[in-house]
C-alpha cells in the first residue's frame, strides 16, 4: 500500500507527543509529495486501525496527492490527544470523536459557511451560538440493556416485564441465583458511561433541561434524581451483582466477557451490535430499553456518531474540510461508518442482524432521543469526573458522597 509506511510511522508514536511529518519521513519533505492529513481517530473493537486504513484508502484513491495518516489516542481521549499535540506546537488536521463546547470552539474551524453541514445528522442540536464546528455521520442510542437469552431462560425471567429499577434489580438477583454474573462492567471509561446510559434515561426524560439548570446553579446532583440512581448502583455492588474486579478490565475485555456468556446483562450503546455480529452471537442476545424510576419507555440517551472537527491550526485547512465533507456526505463512506458501529441515519439503510433490528425497533418506539449538546452539554471534563466518582463507589464511597463529589467538582470549574 502506497501510504502504509507513513501510517506505521505515525502509529508507533501515537501514545506520545507526535513527531513532525518531516521527522517521521526520515528527513524528507513530505509537502513535496503532496498533502498529508493527520487525523486523530477513535479506536474501538469495531473501529480498528485496519478499518480506518481501508476506509481512508478509498479517499486517497479519489484524491491523488493526498495521504491520510492515522494518529491514535492510546489510553487517552481524543480531546486529550489533541491538546497534547497543540501544546507541542504540532497540530493535527482533523480529529474524530470530539464534541466542541462554547469554551473550546475556538480550537476548531467554523464550518457554517459550508452548505453541506446543515444536512448532517443532529447539526442544529450540536450548533454553538448558531455555528457549526462539528459534523457527524449518523446518530446512536445508548440507553440499552443487552442480555443473554439462555441466562434469562434459565433464571425464568421475561425481559419484556422489566420496566422499573426495582424490577431490574430483582432480575439481577434471579440471575445470580442461576449462577451468572448479573451485570457486566469494566474499567477505563466504561463505568461512568454505563451509569450515564442508565441514569440519564430517567433523569433527562423527566427534565430535558436538567444539565442547563446545573450549569446555571439551579440544580445539584445531591438534590436531584441522580442520587437514587447512585443508590441503585451502589446496592448492586454491595449485593455482588457487579464484580469489583471488573474495574481491572478494559472495554474490550468486558465486552468479550459478556459475549462469552460469563455475564447475563450488559448496558451499552447501539455500537455494541457489530461486535455481537462479528462474534456470531447476535441471535443469542436480546435487548430492551433501559428501565427507569419514571416514564417507560424513556427517551433514549443518544448522540452524534462518528463526529469530525477540523482543527483551527491545521496547516492544510481547505484540504481538511474537503476530507471531512467526504467522510460525512459520501454515500459509500456513510454506509461503511454506519454499519461499522451499528449507527443510524435517515435515508440510509444497510443489512442488519436480528439484534440490530431489535435496536432499531427500540429507537422507533422511543419518545425522544436525549442529546447532551448546546446548553445541555456538561462542562468540559465532566465525563472523566463522573467516571472517577462512579468507580469510587467500588472502593467505599457512598452514593451521597459521590453526588457531593460531583457537585464540588462542578462548582470548582466555574
Amino acid at each position: 500500500m502506497k501510504t502504509m509506511w507513513r501510517r506505521t510511522c505515525g502509529l508507533a508514536l501515537a501514545p506520545l507527543v507526535m513527531a513532525s511529518a518531516v521527522a517521521c519521513g526520515n528527513g524528507s519533505d513530505q509537502a513535496s509529495e503532496g498533502t498529508t492529513l493527520r487525523v486523530i481517530v477513535n479506536i474501538t473493537p469495531n473501529l480498528t486501525e485496519k478499518y480506518w486504513n481501508d476506509l481512508f484508502d478509498t479517499y486517497e484513491k479519489s484524491h491523488p496527492g493526498v495521504t491520510v495518516k492515522l494518529e491514535l489516542t492510546g489510553t487517552i481521549s481524543a480531546d486529550a490527544k489533541l491538546r497534547q499535540d497543540l501544546a507541542a506546537g504540532d497540530p493535527p488536521d482533523v480529529a474524530q470523536q470530539i464534541t466542541p463546547t462554547a469554551d473550546t470552539a475556538s480550537l476548531f474551524a467554523d464550518l457554517s459557511d459550508q452548505p453541506w453541514t446543515a444536512k448532517t445528522p443532529l447539526a442544529d442540536q450540536y450548533a454553538i451560538d448558531g455555528k457549526h464546528y462539528v459534523v457527524g455521520v449518523g446518530e446512536q442510542i445508548q440507553s440499552l440493556v443487552f442480555y443473554n437469552k439462555a441466562a434469562f431462560e434459565k433464571a425464568g425471567i421475561d425481559a419484556t416485564s422489566i420496566r422499573t429499577m426495582d424490577q431490574f434489580t430483582a432480575a439481577m438477583g434471579s440471575l445470580k441465583g442461576a449462577g451468572y454474573k448479573p451485570l457486566q462492567t469494566a474499567g477505563q471509561w466504561v463505568t461512568g458511561s454505563q451509569f450515564s446510559m442508565m441514569a440519564d434515561a430517567g433523569v433527562l426524560t423527566a427534565d430535558p433541561a436538567w444539565t442547563a439548570k446545573r450549569k446555571d446553579g439551579k440544580a445539584s446532583f445531591a438534590k436531584s434524581d441522580y442520587l437514587p440512581y447512585l443508590e441503585h448502583y451502589k446496592s448492586w455492588i454491595d449485593e455482588g451483582y457487579l464484580d469489583k474486579s471488573a474495574l481491572g478490565l478494559t472495554y474490550a475485555d468486558g465486552q468479550t466477557a459478556f459475549l462469552n456468556g460469563k455475564s447475563a446483562m450488559y448496558i451499552m450503546g447501539s455500537f455494541f451490535v457489530p461486535a455481537a455480529d462479528a462474534a456470531k452471537k447476535s441471535d443469542e442476545i436480546g435487548v430492551f430499553t433501559m428501565p427507569t424510576d419514571g416514564a417507560y419507555p424513556s427517551g433514549q440517551f443518544g448522540n452524534i456518531s462518528n463526529p469530525y472537527v477540523v482543527v483551527n491550526k491545521s496547516r492544510h485547512k481547505a484540504e481538511a474540510i474537503e476530507f471531512v465533507k467526504w467522510t460525512t456526505t459520501d454515500p459509500k463512506a456513510i454506509k461503511s461508518q454506519l454499519a461499522s458501529d451499528a449507527n443510524l441515519r435517515e435515508g440510509f439503510t444497510y443489512p442488519m442482524s436480528s439484534l440490530g433490528s431489535s435496536v432499531q425497533k427500540i429507537l422507533d418506539k422511543a419518545p425522544s432521543v436525549i442529546v447532551k449538546s448546546g446548553k445541555n452539554q456538561p462542562i468540559a471534563g465532566f465525563s472523566d469526573e463522573l467516571n472517577k466518582q462512579i468507580q469510587s463507589l467500588y472502593t467505599g464511597s457512598s452514593p451521597a458522597g459521590a453526588a457531593d463529589g460531583l457537585d464540588k467538582w462542578w462548582n470548582s470549574q466555574s
